[in-house]
């Protein structure tokens, strides 16, 4: 496994982060795993070298985060062997203070965080959208006082407009509060809307970008087809079904299947290798419920494609309305 740094910090992470959405409460979110489950394939990423973990508070309503704390105590010697992020800004409860990035929230939530993973401090700890009903000095603020009470090392964002994380930026730098260092965006092969202003704006800046969906939620990977469905995440999902069902992304996936037939590879390493090819790219975050699901993804961070392999790959994409 190969180590970068997210963006311009210091922080050395993985080549491929582990998503911790896939593990929780499965009578919140049917297709998670519980623990028991889940703990040899974090055991197997741990073990193959990923050193980078991302949950948030909502998934499963917290549950992940118990799983990711409790996993990763036990997996690895120290706390300075791992990094751990984690995200606000979803509805932790049905009050009005419950949601959103107000100082409030954002105070609470990164103690509750904290709690559930049974740590001291998170190493990322990102905003999990934007949110038009606080001003975003007063993100910005609190998230920097998050940072100086030693509760979270740096901060990150995800998916928003490129002005948007512009500016939320420009405020901190004004005020001198903490800067993001990282974009955890929506990017893959059939998604690729980042490449217009984000992932530049990302580059120029230093920012770590780490996309979640590599493989699109699972279509890259041909769980579905135009007239079925072979997995359980595909029948339940069915934001899949939104983002990626058009001519052109049906074209896209068989080229990936036709590649990966000539390399011998799968169409999900395909997507995945090619993803590590695109530029500013630090570490996307897999995710996995099947064992295979992970050795793959591990196995596609050696895969070369040639420009030309890119090209063939990239050749049906059509723009789409932005979407998260």
């Amino acid at each position: 496994m190969d180590y970068f740094n997210l963006g311009q910090a210091g922080l050395k992470v993985s080549r491929l982060c582990l998503g911790m959405m896939s593990y929780g409460d499965p009578a919140i979110l049917k297709w998670s795993l519980p623990i028991d489950q889940a703990r040899p394939m974090v055991q197997h990423a741990v073990e193959s070298g990923i050193n980078f973990f991302d949950t948030a508070d909502v998934y499963s309503l917290g549950v992940s985060e118990e799983i990711t704390g409790r996993l990763l105590k036990t997996l690895f010697n120290r706390r300075d062997e791992y990094v751990v992020a984690t995200k606000v800004r979803g509805a932790m409860g049905d009050q009005p203070n419950q949601v959103g990035l107000s100082r409030k929230h954002i105070m609470e939530s990164i103690d509750g965080s904290l709690k559930r993973l049974g740590l001291d401090d998170v190493d990322l700890y990102q905003i999990h959208r934007w949110d038009d009903e606080t001003p975003i000095a007063e993100t910005m603020e609190a998230l920097h006082d998050v940072v100086k009470a030693g509760k979270a090392r740096y901060i990150g964002a995800s998916s928003m407009w490129a002005w948007q994380f512009a500016q939320a930026n420009a405020v901190a730098e004004r005020n001198g509060w903490t800067r993001f260092v990282a974009m955890q965006n929506h990017y893959n092969l059939a998604y690729r809307e980042g490449e217009r202003e984000m992932i530049p704006y990302c580059i120029d800046q230093g920012i770590g970008i780490i996309p979640w969906s590599p493989i699109a939620r699972g279509f890259l990977a041909g769980n579905r087809s135009r007239n079925a469905d072979n997995s359980r995440r595909s029948e339940e999902d069915r934001k899949s079904h939104r983002l990626y069902n058009s001519d052109a992304d049906w074209e896209t996936l068989e080229r990936a299947v036709k590649l990966g037939e000539k390399l011998g590879i799968s169409s999900a390493q395909v997507a995945i290798a090619w993803m590590l090819h695109k530029p500013g790219i630090t570490s996307p975050i897999i995710g996995a419920t099947k064992m295979h699901h992970l050795e793959e993804a591990l196995a596609a961070v050696a895969i070369q494609l040639s420009a030309d392999d890119v090209a063939y790959l990239e050749a049906p994409y059509v723009p789409k309305i932005v979407q998260w």
